[in-house]
């Protein structure tokens, strides 16, 4: 019976629904997460009796036709990159981006990432760098002897050497954007890769025209809505279990057809 291998399909699509949504949901609290959903397109169609065909010799025309779908299949778990709630730290190089950006990582093989992840710390030599020690570019040093580390909207680093009552600046943290920032890949640790389908990076200052501005002290939180995603979970697991019913129902009537013919 075909309803057996649909069932199936539609039980695989609900079990990669349900990992999407969990994936969401483990990731609740982490900085600059993105959310994803999973698109799904039906399979192709057995034209059993095709629409508007010919149905007699006088020229009637079949007002329906007879389709039997095949199921379902998953297209792509496409990211949703709308902005997060930015929740204040109170850390001098925790960073938000308000707006279009992202900021630009130095990679240890020469390659570029990039991260909605504003949490920076300083490395042996001075420079903020990620969690996992890689620079933000365009590279900053912090002098070991230096206070009162300010960010402006801009991006513009400031801090106060010994000696001065007013403020230096000593770099400029740069805002990246993309053209289609959904066509990002992601790589683990908050960051992500351009692709084909991302478009170039375009390099640019924050708090300018297309790029978003900085929060100092703050840091943006992932944009998933908790109801709905249990919302969500609930309607993925009645589907499945209806897919599973059909299994069952279609198994039932299988063995009743060949008890009529024993």
């Amino acid at each position: 019976m075909q309803a057996l291998h649909t069932a199936a399909t539609g039980m695989a699509a609900q079990e990669l629904n349900v990992q999407v949504i969990s994936n969401n949901i483990a990731n609740l609290r982490t900085t600059g997460f993105k959310k994803q959903t999973a698109a799904f397109q039906d399979l192709i169609y057995e034209h059993v009796r095709r629409v508007g065909a010919q149905s007699s010799d006088q020229g009637t025309i079949l007002p329906v036709g007879v389709d039997i779908g095949g199921g379902v299949k998953t297209v792509g778990t496409p990211r949703s990159m709308t902005q997060g709630t930015l929740s204040q730290t109170g850390n001098d190089l925790d960073l938000a981006i308000s707006g279009e950006g992202f900021f630009k990582i130095l990679m240890p093989d020469g390659t570029y990432q990039y991260t909605r992840d504003g949490t920076f710390q300083m490395d042996n030599q001075g420079r903020v760098v990620t969690a996992q020690g890689n620079p933000v570019q365009p590279t900053i040093t912090i002098p070991n002897n230096a206070s009162g580390i300010s960010v402006s909207e801009q991006g513009q680093v400031s801090v106060t050497l010994p000696g001065s009552t007013t403020s230096s600046i000593i770099g400029q943290i740069g805002v990246t954007r993309f053209i289609n920032k959904a066509g990002l890949q992601p790589v683990g640790n908050n960051q992500f890769i351009e692709t084909p389908s991302s478009g170039a990076p375009q390099d640019g200052t924050a708090n300018s025209e297309g790029y978003g501005k900085l929060t100092q002290g703050s840091l943006e939180q992932a944009n998933i809505d908790v109801v709905s995603e249990m919302s969500d979970l609930i309607a993925a697991q009645r589907a499945y279990e209806m897919n599973a019913k059909v299994i069952s129902a279609a198994d039932q009537m299988m063995q009743s057809t060949t008890a009529l013919f024993r």
